[in-house]
């Protein structure tokens, strides 16, 4: 494209060259013939009205041209490259200012889209670490939370082994049967106390009904003086039993340690005296206790 443009400068520099010279060679005319421009402009001031203008007189030109000498073809060609290299210098420096100043305009642009993109890349890697850091703490709570229901399952099953225990102790208080004879009085008195009912429904297990029906006469007279009242009628249940201890032919199904449950004669008021029930009261009456000594001591 550059060397077209120059091509096209140089035509244009040849010719304006060509005219240059032409009109250098009438200048040179008009000072070597200074009377004829002079009677010329006299004759135009003394006429009145300017004549026609009269065609150029060719003739005198060429002897005018004849006359004085021509520039050669060397001294105009000499001329035209001294233009050629003063428009191509020129060319090139604005060729070069628009390099530079297209170079510097691709440098902005370029850092401009650099810095965008960067600017990008930055809010996508801290909206990424944002998330990478929420997913973090999602996963820690989902592990301490994890970590705390296991704690708490294996506390849950220290303390019902601790309960297992002690039912596994509770049917060792039948074997003394003065002992469980005397509990056996002592829990009917409790109940014909909760209840304050002049006639009772007293079911037990099959294996202590004797021991229940050895204690009834002193736990009514004791129950008469405590409560001040009428003796009460004890009726004891002989088809009804509550459920033998647990033993391996009936260690999934209903059991009882032993103790006795007192109704009023409409069953709409019972009293569980059992010692299992009593165990379960008692349990939860005592399980903050309970936890309280066994885990602060494991945290500490």
């Amino acid at each position: 494209m550059l060397s077209g443009l120059l091509g096209l400068m140089y035509g244009d520099c040849l010719k304006l060259g060509r005219s240059w010279a032409l009109a250098l060679t009438n200048k040179r005319t008009e000072f070597a013939h200074p009377h004829r421009s002079f009677l010329a402009s006299r004759s135009s001031r003394i006429s009145p009205l300017p004549p026609p203008p009269a065609p150029p007189d060719r003739s005198r030109e060429g002897v005018a041209c004849s006359i004085q000498p021509k520039m050669n073809d060397t001294d105009v060609s000499k001329q035209i490259q001294q233009m050629v290299r003063f428009i191509r210098q020129e060319a090139e420096e604005k060729a070069n200012e628009i390099s530079v100043a297209a170079e510097e305009e691709f440098n902005i642009e370029k850092l401009q889209l650099v810095e965008a993109e960067k600017k990008k890349i930055r809010q996508e890697y801290e909206r990424k670490e944002k998330q990478v850091e929420i997913r973090k703490k999602i996963e820690y709570s989902m592990q301490l939370n994890a970590s705390r229901i296991e704690v708490l399952q294996a506390q849950d099953d220290l303390v019902s082994s601790m309960k297992e225990a002690a039912a596994k102790e509770l049917l060792l208080v039948s074997v003394n049967q003065k002992a469980y004879q005397k509990l056996l009085k002592e829990l009917i008195v409790q109940s014909l106390l909760r209840l304050k009912e002049p006639a009772v429904l007293l079911r037990c297990r099959k294996d202590d009904l004797h021991l229940v029906e050895s204690v009834l006469n002193p736990a009514k007279d004791e129950y008469t003086k405590k409560a001040n009242v009428h003796p009460p009628e004890i009726v004891v249940d002989n088809k009804i039993f509550l459920p033998p201890a647990p033993s391996h032919h009936n260690a999934h199904g209903p059991y009882c340690s032993g103790g006795v449950v007192l109704a009023s004669i409409d069953g709409k008021i019972v009293c569980e005296n059992t010692l299992d029930a009593r165990l379960d009261v008692v349990f939860r009456k005592k399980l903050p206790e309970i936890r309280k000594l066994l885990f602060d001591q494991v945290i500490a």
